[in-house]
């Protein structure tokens, strides 16, 4: 599975206080049990000082191959533990699909 790549190499990679990893391909107009769009929720001090597209850098980085063969869409939130002590509302929806397909 995908979703479970995608949480070991996050896991792996930021030893984060908290990860969510989100399939939102029923989102989409994919055939049903496809594995192609998600939302990845990231909390990490390892994000400390780091801007946003740095963040999403590194994310991109270590879900490379996921990226280039399996994943269509990424929606990635990243969050140092105080940030998230602070959003607590939790990561924005992902907007709804405006159609087109990746089969």
């Amino acid at each position: 599975m995908i979703q479970e790549v995608i949480e070991t190499k996050l896991h792996n990679t930021f030893e984060p206080d908290y990860l969510s990893v989100v399939n939102e391909s029923y989102m989409h107009n994919v055939p049903p049990g496809s594995e192609s769009h998600f939302k990845v929720i990231v909390v990490s001090n390892k994000f400390e000082g780091q801007r946003l597209l740095a963040r999403h850098r590194q994310v991109n980085q270590a879900l490379a191959d996921e990226l280039n063969n399996h994943i269509h869409a990424l929606a990635i939130h990243t969050y140092t533990e105080k940030e998230w002590r602070l959003e607590r509302g939790g990561a924005p929806d992902s907007p709804m699909c405006m159609g087109g397909s990746r089969v």
